[in-house]
């Protein structure tokens, strides 16, 4: 299991707001039945890496066929193997 961030910034809209684009997203990430978190500034995903990428991919994709001819899709991924961690766990150790 691995944890992806996600954020993504079209640029050159006639608008400062994107959240129609995270709602984009939200929507694929739900289609494709992962776990995720919403953040003010972007959204974690929980999955396995290969099916985290391909979901990148998808959502970035998904904003450049909005009609926006450039976008600027930010990704950090988080994959530990030497124990099964998620979401939770990680926020839960922080706060411990």
């Amino acid at each position: 299991m691995a944890l992806l961030e996600i954020s993504v910034v079209p640029v050159g809209t006639n608008t400062a707001s994107f959240s129609s684009y995270v709602s984009d997203a939200v929507r694929l990430i739900q289609q494709n039945g992962l776990n995720y978190q919403l953040t003010p500034t972007a959204t974690v995903i929980e999955g396995e890496v290969d099916q985290l990428m391909d979901l990148a991919k998808q959502i970035h994709k998904n904003a450049m066929a909005n009609g926006i001819h450039r976008v600027i899709t930010h990704i950090s991924i988080d994959e530990r193997t030497d124990k099964p961690t998620n979401m939770q766990q990680q926020v839960q150790a922080v706060q411990q």
